[in-house]
């Protein structure tokens, strides 16, 4: 036998048992995710489509996975931390209506499935090859020519025995490969505006199919006030998001960079969009996020970091923690998202010299909160104190981002640093100059909630209250101006005069 044919023979072999292995593993893979407001299982499919279970009280819906080789996906979910139906219904319609944050995530889940189906495909090829070889020296020459001779004239028993192994071996192989049986369902899948006519032409939902059956019919209430929050939330925020696609806010000059300054979202991830459109209409290129991002800091927030990290997944994003981002949940989502996650030592970005940390509180809605304020306010002087030292250590610091404005009073009172920027008050507050005992003035600046929350609460179809993001602007890495911009809630933009920042030397 030729070099050139055993070399054949072997790739055949690795091919041969590669091909099964990495698509049984694929296929029979499932992992535990968060979506939306629901624990979920997972389950890559070849059906083409996404097929989401909701449980037995909302029908099945589905849509077309546009995923090459018919790749699809079966999404269970599970149990909530939201107990009450009709408000974990209104806001996964709200989470629905800006899906992209969680379908990157899934994304991200199958390609994850998918490298380890392959590396468990690799080693049993790379296995059955070591083996073949080791098994054909194993036998030796001599032995080996007896076994070719023989299977040139086989007798009847041998022809058997060679029939038999290769109906076995390849019946084992189509076992291994093969997916489990569909489930036995009497489902008949149909276009939604086939049983929601009143449905408005809509270009995500009309390629959505639903389940029709009983399950369908006995929740449509539920599913006609999903729809209708879902529609609301498309509309405004769309509306919006062009609205400041236009928006007349100052650009960078020659040898300036910009940012933009996002906080007190509070899962109201229907903003996202209309925040990159003002960060690309000011030329920014970096995210400062400062905080509260989510209601409680529970897992199933996880949708507010995705979907943040999504929309502004070509920036630079530098973030805290906020006091309603309780544990290390959401920290440590935004560091798995790429997000330089400042923790009180100083770090350059894009240029520009930061210090901060998340606020250390923990006044969660559900859990963490103590009530005593005592506790809570010597924290933030702790806080107030470390920044203080960092930032006149360093010497270099352009920029505080904090959560709250009492966690870098004594900071911004310092003059060790050029601008304070902080959220936590839902409000705008500055911008305004302090001087420092040194001389050298600071510029604080508190923005308004982004997300238009009332106390921990901005998820929904529309704005509750006013919000807000602020343009930051930059020269050879410091600060040289701020300019915020207002989102009323009857769709409003009031885009407000752009305020120079006179740095100190140092």
């Amino acid at each position: 036998m030729t070099r050139t044919l055993k070399v054949l023979l072997l790739v055949l072999l690795a091919v041969g048992v590669a091909l099964p292995t990495g698509y049984s593993t694929f296929i029979h893979s499932e992992r535990e995710v968060v979506i939306g407001a629901h624990d979920a299982t997972v389950q890559p499919t070849f059906s083409g489509y996404a097929r989401i279970d909701f449980g037995t009280l909302i029908p099945q819906i589905r849509v077309p996975a546009e995923a090459p080789l018919g790749l699809g996906v079966d999404i269970r979910l599970g149990d909530s931390e939201i107990t009450n139906l009709d408000q974990l219904v209104a806001r996964d319609a709200a989470i629905a209506a800006q899906p992209q944050g969680e379908i990157a995530s899934v994304r991200s889940v199958l390609i994850s499935m998918l490298i380890d189906a392959a590396m468990r495909a690799l080693g049993a090829a790379l296995l059955a090859v070591l083996v073949a070889v080791l098994a054909w020296r194993a036998i030796g020459q001599p032995r080996r020519r007896a076994i070719w001779a023989g299977a040139h004239h086989p007798n009847r028993r041998q022809a058997l025995a060679a029939a038999g192994v290769g109906v076995v071996t390849i019946a084992a192989m189509v076992l291994v490969a093969a997916p489990e049986r569909p489930r036995a369902e009497d489902q008949a899948w149909v276009p939604i505006d086939s049983v929601f006519p009143e449905l408005p032409s809509d270009e995500v939902l009309d390629k959505v199919q639903i389940v029709e059956g009983a399950s369908t019919s006995g929740s449509k209430a539920l599913v006609e006030g999903a729809l209708s929050t879902y529609r609301t939330s498309v509309s405004f925020y769309g509306r919006l998001a062009v609205s400041a696609s236009t928006a007349d806010v100052r650009t960078p000059s020659d040898g300036e960079t910009t940012a933009l300054v996002v906080t007190d979202r509070h899962d109201n991830i229907g903003m996202d969009p209309v925040a990159r459109a003002i960060a690309d209409r000011a030329g920014a290129r970096m995210l400062i996020d400062l905080g509260d991002d989510t209601s409680n800091g529970g897992s199933w927030e996880t949708f507010s970091i995705n979907s943040l990290a999504r929309e502004f997944r070509d920036f630079d994003i530098v973030s805290v923690a906020g006091n309603h981002d309780t544990g290390s949940t959401v920290r440590k989502q935004m560091e798995d998202k790429g997000f330089t996650v400042l923790d009180g030592k100083p770090v350059t970005v894009g240029g520009v010299r930061f210090l901060g940390s998340s606020d250390p509180r923990s006044s969660g809605l559900t859990a963490g909160y103590d009530g005593n304020a005592s506790d809570n306010s010597l924290a933030l002087r702790q806080q107030d104190e470390e920044l203080e030292k960092a930032a006149c250590d360093d010497g270099e610091v352009g920029v505080v981002a904090v959560h709250s404005p009492s966690s870098a009073s004594r900071t911004a009172a310092s003059g060790c640093v050029d601008l304070v920027l902080s959220g936590h008050l839902h409000r705008q507050v500055g911008p305004s100059r302090v001087t420092g005992a040194n001389g050298r003035s600071t510029t604080t600046m508190t923005t308004g909630t982004t997300g238009g929350a009332v106390y921990a609460f901005a998820l929904g179809s529309k704005l509750r209250r006013e919000a807000q993001v602020t343009i930051v602007t930059f020269a050879d890495g410091k600060p040289v101006g701020l300019q915020p911009v207002s989102f009323e809630p009857g769709g409003i933009i009031q885009v407000q005069d752009y305020t120079p920042i006179t740095t100190s030397p140092r």
